[in-house]
């Protein structure tokens, strides 16, 4: 159980976040689009966690996704919402600007 909420929240085992993203990973960033105009990671996809049901065609199943916002709790609601919609590789980044140096 534990270990389930430490996953949720990205605190399991570590991920290469540079390497998923040079396989071609989707950055999904799901703060309000001021937020995301205000700064983001270049290349990330803006699609804010309220609005996330309603727009899961625009993304794609079979790419790995890592799911971003201000601090890390709606990435965390957004990986949920994604696996419970049949996404299969889904990682919560966390904090954009963390995420981002995590990348470098």
């Amino acid at each position: 159980m534990i270990n389930a909420i430490k996953n949720l929240f990205g605190f399991g085992p570590k991920v290469d976040y540079a390497n998923l993203v040079k396989q071609g990973a989707i950055i999904l960033d799901v703060r309000s689009k001021g937020e995301y105009q205000a700064g983001h990671i270049k290349g990330s996809i803006n699609i804010s966690v309220d609005t996330l049901n309603n727009n899961l065609s625009k993304l794609k199943k079979d790419k790995p996704i890592i799911t971003c916002c201000a601090s890390g709790m709606r990435s965390a609601s957004a990986k949920s919402i994604l696996k419970s919609n049949g996404f299969k590789e889904v990682h919560n980044g966390g904090g954009w600007n963390s995420l981002q140096n995590k990348m470098r």
